[in-house]
């Protein structure tokens, strides 16, 4: 049985625990972790279960029928209006009920559980040629389930619609505890339906009531365009040749039933996809423009304009993938033309011209053709709600009214009357969306900290809404209502619909618990808002640098929710959570919890509680947020912090002292092997094991004897700087006393190179610390580092480094934790190996005899290296080698992560992360397929788990050395 966690603070949590197979947390941490999503609202739940399959539902809403507690269905947590908040027992379903079902190729429809994350889905259907119509820009975090409750859209639904054209059946419980099966009725079987006394033949005969009662009335208020998601769908019922209930269901916003599972229908990828971005010189232009395209039958048309494209500027995820962008347009129109034929496509393109032309922009279609850089076009385009987070300051771009929808013909004359209202209010906003469809995203920037920027958020909001309601549109193309919009249906239809609408929910669920306040009877919306004027901080004085930010409480807001943390499927962050799929053990859970103590929401106490302690122990300090959050949450920086203050509050533990001193220990060690290796096995391993509490299943470091500081002392080395040649090669803890062939190799590639190679004394730069949360040897490394290489740099000399880990501390920590100008001139004056290698190579000024080698490599990326240098110098060094073939892995972080994977309680989870893509990917490789992993401990990972020995970058180069002369 599963055990309640910590904090019980209501009755139903035990009979849940006692009936239920899947999780139930009700403790306050984890009710504050649920309190937000994607949009500006906060409101704690009672409680959150987390369902194993379809009988745990059952149970749930039984369970809590008796006291009429409320439900609240939760898939992702991307909302924006706030439809997955509420004082209620949440239901996560993305940590269990993920499976795909069924997939019938024949009929192309699938049977999916609510937790399916769209790009996992498309990922299944990808090699059947198949794809799943409706895609949302939060496609790598966003659940079907969720898809299904807000009746979603995306870019494409000029050609596939919206989430109600794809949802043939549902299947779910509804508030009396009933089981219910939707899907389409002819008229006999409605009409038998009808007659029936079944909890369902009622509701059925409620809500066929209400569609034929209030026919004309539907038809005069819903809005004549295809983004329109506001209200319930009675307008759906009797359409697609028959009467299916699931269509009603389908954008409500698991305000009428619970759905654990929908068939969809599936459509065929099309073959090939080409790109037009048309460039504007004011947004105006672009939106006279939008209509015109649409004749082209385009499968989207996507509007971004200037602020979010200088947000991907300054993003270091997307700065590189903005070749598309020609100049310093005031608007872009990204137009796709999907299909069969690529020559077809291609002629569209000139079509596409011809008509730029005609309208009078001139030459302004850049045309992307190739699937990696149309993916890249993509990519930046979906980033878009994250990099509006990425705003610093106060003020940020708000989703409030950022899903108005108009005919795209009228785009031009609403746009300048929307514009109007936010000029006449002093605000500025973000512009971006689907001008396929009219439906347009715009993000007016607010600080909701102050009452004057409160009150212009409801005043906008009501503005907006009468605008849209004057050129026929809706206040809801695709995002739904939820607490942002739901206060304003009964103005957007009407008294007489919003009564029906009333009624449609009293059918389902009489006593109104299925996720109260949205749709209907909903709060003002700007109540519950997370921030607000009352809103305030406290915290003591942090260790690091924030300026950037503002302040530590402003580098914590920096998160808005976008759950980009919580995809599964590609890049790095967040490792915990790809392998826990626990909202607790991604960034933004990491995030929200940090908010929570500084703010109020939890007691100050547990910033540095044991609670506190729970959340943080799983971030393994890969960095991965830092480059990959559109809004770059730097949540490893947050951790040290954390973990500074609760070693000053509990105390500093025997393995954290051990493992974070791991250059005096390796010094130890090997001035003490062989005897010192013994520890690896038999009885001296298992005092190891309980002493510093290590996982007996993870092999232990070899202390060599022969270390290469040893062997560097034997040669007679420069020790001065006597040529323009001289570089300075650092000889890391793990190199020097583990791994010496390394730095020997390094030293072989960089002298055959024509530099002249100094190693100062190898000395521990102050990682190991770091990640240990040990603020003053941390300090006292990092300036006896800088003390000893500050020679050196005046000298113009460029140090060099090995391990990514330790030489990128140089750039990213040193200045944050010494703020000094010595630790910012280390920073600009170090590199690793290959980037210096790849620089030089750049520049013409590399000489290297290298051996051609027609072989394959496999390549790893260090987590560290990845976030904050890239491996593009990984590739360029090996492609300094005739006939090297380079592939990179996908492979997230190897799970490593310094000493984490030795830990006991973590090597589960280790050995999970490299098993999610690496370990399968270098087990499936060819033997004599090299494997590159530079990070030591990416290497040990790979040699335990696959028995393959990975090589660094400078042991391939010194392995290609052409030393016949």
């Amino acid at each position: 049985m599963p055990k309640v966690t910590r904090h019980t603070v209501h009755p139903i949590a035990e009979r849940l625990a006692q009936e239920l197979d899947g999780d139930v947390r009700f403790d306050p941490m984890t009710r504050e972790l649920f309190s937000t999503d994607a949009s500006s609202y906060r409101i704690v739940p009672i409680g959150v279960v987390f369902p194993k399959h379809f009988e745990d539902v059952q149970r749930i809403v039984d369970l809590t029928a008796r006291d009429q507690i409320a439900l609240l269905p939760r898939g992702g947590g991307t909302s924006l209006g706030g439809q997955t908040v509420g004082e209620a027992v949440v239901i996560d379903f993305s940590k269990y009920m993920h499976q795909v079902l069924e997939i019938n190729l024949e009929e192309a429809w699938a049977r999916i559980q609510p937790g399916v994350v769209l790009d996992n889905f498309n990922s299944l259907l990808q090699p059947a040629g198949f794809m799943f119509g409706p895609e949302v820009s939060p496609s790598s975090q966003a659940t079907l389930g969720g898809m299904v409750g807000n009746n979603s859209c995306g870019s494409r639904s000029i050609q596939y619609g919206k989430m109600v054209d794809h949802v043939v059946e549902l299947r779910g419980v509804l508030a009396s505890g009933s089981v219910f099966n939707f899907g389409c009725l002819s008229q006999a079987e409605l009409a038998t339906t009808l007659q029936k006394d079944t909890e369902t033949a009622r509701i059925i005969r409620a809500v066929n009531d209400l569609a034929i009662t209030h026919r004309d009335e539907i038809d005069q208020r819903f809005p004549k365009i295809q983004r329109r998601v506001a209200g319930y769908n009675l307008d759906e019922l009797g359409l697609r040749n028959g009467f299916n209930l699931a269509g009603l269901l389908v954008g409500s916003e698991g305000t009428l039933a619970i759905n654990t599972e929908a068939r969809v229908q599936l459509v065929r990828k099309p073959k090939h996809a080409v790109l037009g971005v048309c460039h504007f010189k004011t947004f105006s232009d672009s939106m006279h423009a939008s209509a015109s395209i649409v004749t082209l039958e385009p499968h989207a048309i996507e509007l971004s304009d200037k602020l979010l494209i200088d947000l991907a500027r300054e993003s270091p995820l997307h700065r590189d993938k903005l070749h598309f962008v020609h100049g310093n347009p005031e608007a872009l129109l990204i137009v796709e033309f999907a299909g069969e034929e690529l020559g077809q496509l291609n002629k569209k393109l000139d079509t596409l011209s011809v008509l730029m032309r005609d309208l009078g922009f001139g030459d302004n279609v850049v045309r992307v053709t190739e699937p990696v850089r149309c993916a890249e076009v993509w990519a930046v385009r979906k980033a878009g709600l994250g990099l509006l987070g990425s705003v610093r300051g106060g003020a940020k771009p708000v989703a409030f009214v950022e899903d108005t929808a108009v005919a795209p013909e009228q785009l031009p004359e609403f746009t300048a009357a929307f514009r109007e209202v936010l000029n006449r209010y002093g605000v500025r906003a973000a512009f971006y969306g689907h001008a396929s469809v009219g439906c347009l995203h715009v993000r007016p920037m607010l600080d909701l900290r102050k009452a004057e920027d409160v009150g212009k958020y409801r005043a906008i909001a009501e503005e907006v809404t009468e605008l849209t309601m004057k050129f026929g549109g809706t206040h809801s193309g695709e995002h739904g209502e939820g607490l942002a919009r739901s206060e304003f249906n009964p103005k957007v239809f009407g008294e007489t619909l919003y009564a029906a609408f009333r009624e449609v929910k009293a059918a389902f669920d009489p006593h109104g618990r299925m996720n109260p306040g949205k749709k209907v009877d909903a709060p003002p919306m700007d109540k519950n808002l997370r921030y607000g004027a009352a809103y305030t901080t406290t915290f003591p004085v942090p260790i690091l640098d924030y300026a950037e930010f503002g302040g530590m409480d402003s580098a914590i807001e920096m998160c808005n929710g976008n759950a980009r943390c919580r995809k599964s499927e590609v890049g790095t962050m967040c490792p915990s959570y790809m392998v826990t799929l626990d909202e607790m053990h991604s960034t933004r859970g990491r995030a929200n919890a940090l908010r929570a103590a500084i703010s109020g929401g939890l007691p100050t106490e547990s910033l540095y509680s044991d609670e506190m302690h729970e959340v943080m122990e799983l971030c393994i300090g890969c960095k991965a947020c830092k480059l990959e959050c559109p809004s770059q949450v730097d949540m490893a920086k947050h951790k040290y912090e954390f973990q500074v203050q609760y070693h000053a509050r509990t105390g500093v533990p025997l393995r954290t002292l051990a493992l974070g001193h791991a250059h005096t220990v390796a010094a130890i060690g090997s001035a003490l092997a062989p005897l010192s290796n013994l520890g690896q096995w038999g009885p001296l391993r298992w005092l190891t094991n309980t002493v510093l509490g290590l996982d007996n299943r993870r092999s232990l470091p070899h202390f060599r004897r022969d270390t290469f500081w040893r062997w560097w002392q034997q040669q007679s080395p420069t020790t001065q700087v006597h040529s323009p040649k001289t570089v300075v090669l650092l000889a890391d803890t793990f190199t020097n006393y583990y791994e010496p062939a390394v730095a020997i190799d390094a030293v072989r590639v960089l002298e055959a190179a024509g530099y002249t190679v100094v190693v100062p004394k190898p000395t521990c730069c102050g990682r190991p610390q770091i990640s240990k949360g040990l603020h003053a040897p941390a300090i006292d490394a990092a300036r006896a580092t800088i003390t000893q290489l500050l020679p050196y740099l005046d000298c113009g000399v460029p140090i060099l480094g090995l391990e990514p880990s330790c030489l990128l501390t140089f750039r990213d920590e040193y200045p944050s934790l010494l703020q000094s100008e010595e630790s910012k001139t280390l920073a600009a004056g170090s590199w690793l190996v290959e980037e210096f290698l790849a620089n030089e190579a750049a520049a013409g000024q590399l000489t290297l005899n290298l051996r051609s080698r027609d072989s394959e490599v496999l390549l790893h990326g260090h987590c560290h290296q990845k976030a904050i240098a890239t491996t593009r110098a990984t590739h360029a060094a090996l492609d300094l080698i005739p006939g090297l073939t380079v592939s990179e892995i996908d492979s997230g972080c190897c799970g490593m992560a310094g000493s984490f994977g030795y830990e006991v309680g973590h090597y589960d989870l280790s050995a999970a992360m490299a098993e999610r893509v690496l370990a399968p990917r270098i087990r499936a490789a060819p033997q004599d397929t090299a494997i590159v992993a530079n990070g030591t401990s990416c290497r040990h990972q790979i040699a335990d788990l696959t028995g393959r020995t990975a090589l660094h970058v400078v042991q391939v180069l010194a392995r290609a050395l052409n030393t016949s002369g």
